[in-house]
This record gives structure tokens, sequence and C-alpha cells, in this order.
């Protein structure tokens, strides 16, 4: 049941064809030119670079997901940031977000290593996906509304491919709401609307949300997020995980 809601999504999102896989679904992503704006911004930043990274050549393209592909976690993030993924060309590689993020994963055994600086740093994911609801570096880290549905196929298509899913970590508010639309799409609906929180938790259907707060600079400076809160939602994850499946003789979740 859970897969046809996913292939059922995935024929009306219109994104990729049931036939095509996680790599034709990376090429589409990366070849996208529909956003203007996005457009526009992505390869500016990539041309006036930061002053310390010069003498790199910017990836300025969509970001495509990264990860294990028989992942049971999916980490959902927001979008690329400017001087980070949008120049490594990985999902949250080469900032202060993703020093964060894949330390916390190394430390709770998901990542080989705690560092993520290059697509070709040797970095490899056990158990977990890592994705933005958003493909391209927005202005501001403010993606517009539209720019936001125009990406939403692309996120159902990827949930399409990783069929192993079971949990979504949303790293901040606006993957929250995205993995609850995500959700939807599949047929699946929450009763009450679940409100974000770090730490919150929501079973949607087949899969368990759990909320955390970004790890922007602005909250990990000021400890609105600190390194065992971060840790603890990842851990909750790997506890979820390793959860006996409960049939439906058992009544189900």
């Amino acid at each position: 049941m859970e897969q046809n809601g996913r292939s059922t999504a995935l024929e009306q999102s219109g994104a990729v064809s049931l036939s095509e896989g996680m790599a034709e679904l990376t090429a589409r992503v990366t070849a996208c030119r529909a956003c203007q704006r996005l457009v526009q911004w992505r390869e500016q930043v990539g041309l006036e670079k930061r002053r310390v990274f010069r003498d790199q050549e910017y990836w300025a393209r969509p970001v495509p997901g990264f990860g294990d592909p028989g992942a049971g976690l999916l980490i959902l993030g927001l979008a690329p940031a400017a001087h980070g993924a949008n120049r490594t060309g990985r999902v949250f590689t080469g900032d202060r977000s993703g020093d964060w993020l894949f330390a916390a994963l190394h430390r709770t055994g998901f990542a080989n290593q705690p560092t993520s600086t290059h697509i070709s740093d040797g970095l490899t994911l056990d158990g977990v996906y890592i994705t933005a609801a958003v493909k391209c570096a927005p202005p501001d880290n403010k993606p517009l509304p539209q720019e936001r549905d125009f990406c939403q196929p692309f996120l159902i298509a990827e949930m399409a491919q990783l069929t192993a899913v079971k949990a979504i970590l949303c790293l901040g508010g606006f993957a929250w709401e995205q993995a609850l639309k995500l959700a939807g799409s599949m047929g699946h609906k929450a009763g009450l609307k679940p409100r974000f929180g770090h730490a919150a938790e929501a079973e949607v259907g087949p899969f368990l949300l759990i909320g955390s707060y970004h790890p922007s600079q602005q909250n990990t400076f000021t400890g609105r997020l600190t390194e065992p809160m971060l840790d603890a939602v990842l851990n909750r994850a790997r506890a979820y995980l390793a959860e006996p499946a409960v049939t439906s003789d058992s009544g189900g979740r």
C-alpha cells in the first residue's frame, strides 16, 4: 500500500516516469532552469564567489539529494546554501550547517566521517538520505511560494525511489511543512495539523516526522540548537527505525 501511494504520487507529479530511477531523476534535477530568479541568483553567486573560495569553480546548479538509497531515515532541509552546496554540488557540504549536521551524523553512526568539505572527500552515509525541499540556492535563503511548489514534484519523485524510508527528520519549520505536504501527496493526512518544534513528533501514515531546529549559524551560535539536542533527535530516529514492524494483526501504527 505504501509503495502504491508513492507510485501514484510520482505519476501525478510528472517529475519523472516510473521507469526512471534515482540517476535519471538526479540528471533532471541538476538540469532544471525553470525558476528564472533562482537560476539568475545561483549563477551570479557562482561568478562573484566569496573571496575565500575565489580559486574554486562553483557548482551553481540545482543540488540533488545524497546518501544511502536504502535509507530508513530521510533528512529534509530547506535549500542549498549559496556558498555551501551551491559551491560544492552536494547537499549540506561546505558550510557551517553541514559541519554541524555531518559531525552529528558521525557521532550517531550514520556517517563514516565527521566532516563534509567537498564532493570527493570520501564521505558515505549509512541508513540516511539527505535532500532539500528546494533544490536551488535562493536569495536570502528564502524561496518564493511558487519556487517551493515547483520543486515539490522532485521531492515526491525522490521519495518514490526511497522505498525503505520510515522516518523524516525535518530541519526547520519550512521542512516540516514540506514533509506534511509530501505525506499528503501520498494520501497520508494527519488529523490535527502537527505543530513544529524541536523534538516534535507526528505519525503521518507510515512515516514518523521528527522536528529539529535547523543547524544554521543563527541557531548554533545562540545556543538554540546544541550538539546534544541534535544528537538526541538523530538517536530518536535510529531507535524508531530499530523498532520491530507492527503487523496488521496487532492493530498497526
